[in-house]
């Protein structure tokens, strides 16, 4: 859980590379402009419907590009925690809902409610770490809180201040990445983490029992990680009853020469020189 790096965490490797890689991509190919969605005219006009399936392809600026990598480092965490075929199976049953219900809710609800005032969306795949970033609130504890102090006090009461924990850091890094382009980036993260609780409460249809094929990640099934577990218990265990058989034979021979009387120990001494 607390080792550095991506060990036991390849898809969040892959996760992060993604992000940087799609958005290089994009810029040298400029193709940014097909990304992000504007419900009018995309959508109403020109009845562009496929922005709804790539607009999370990837982000369209530089600073929307850090805070998404460095939270989707934070949150590689739940892959080691889930392991990597649950967490794979959590990214693409909840894909649709993440990639469906911004836009729609964008467009069906909150900009008739403006007043046709909200209607842009950025792009990037903001839901699906505020989904997952949900989930790392609900199952990661916090390890240490601290406190910093805003004014001096007396040693009788308590110094006043906000109160912070080792998580604060995460959800700082996911802010920065909802408030870079409000409201459309605060509407994609409010609605992925709600995705990420409707998950977890099992009330998106066809989601939360849904499972990648092992073959789909090359694993290897459980009888064969039990097999190689079964294995090396048993060479550890020779191992121990090898060692603890070579001190009970050890103790033998000095309690045997502790049993023996003075008159063969003399003997002994000088029997080598006659």
């Amino acid at each position: 859980m607390l080792a550095s790096g991506f060990v036991d965490a390849r898809v969040s490797k892959y996760l992060l590379f993604s992000i940087v890689t799609s958005s290089i991509i994009a810029s040298i190919t400029n193709s940014k402009y097909l990304f992000h969605i504007q419900v009018a005219p995309h959508l109403w006009r020109y009845k562009q419907i496929w922005r709804l399936l790539i607009w999370q392809g990837c982000y369209t600026n530089s600073t929307e590009v850090l805070f998404a990598a460095m939270t989707a480092y934070h949150l590689r965490i739940i892959e080691r925690l889930w392991g990597t075929h649950k967490f794979t199976s959590f990214i693409i049953s909840t894909l649709p809902y993440t990639a469906l219900l911004p836009p729609l809710v964008l467009a069906l609800i909150l900009r008739p409610l403006s007043l046709n005032t909200l209607n842009y969306l950025p792009a990037g795949p903001t839901p699906v770490l505020f989904a997952l970033l949900a989930q790392y609130h609900a199952v990661i504890p916090h390890v240490y809180k601290y406190r910093l102090a805003t004014s001096s006090s007396s040693t009788a009461s308590p110094p006043s201040g906000p109160i912070f924990s080792d998580k604060s850091i995460s959800y700082l890094l996911a802010a920065q990445l909802a408030l870079s382009q409000v409201p459309g980036s605060l509407i994609s993260a409010v609605v992925g983490w709600c995705i990420g609780y409707a998950w977890r409460n099992e009330i998106l249809p066809g989601a939360a029992q849904w499972r990648v094929p092992s073959w789909v990640l090359q694993e290897k099934s459980r009888g064969e990680d039990y097999e190689g577990l079964r294995r090396r218990l048993e060479d550890e265990s020779l191992v121990v009853v090898d060692a603890a058989s070579g001190v009970v034979e050890g103790r033998d021979d000095e309690r045997g020469r502790q049993r023996r009387t003075l008159g063969p120990q003399i003997l002994d001494q000088f029997r080598g020189a006659f």
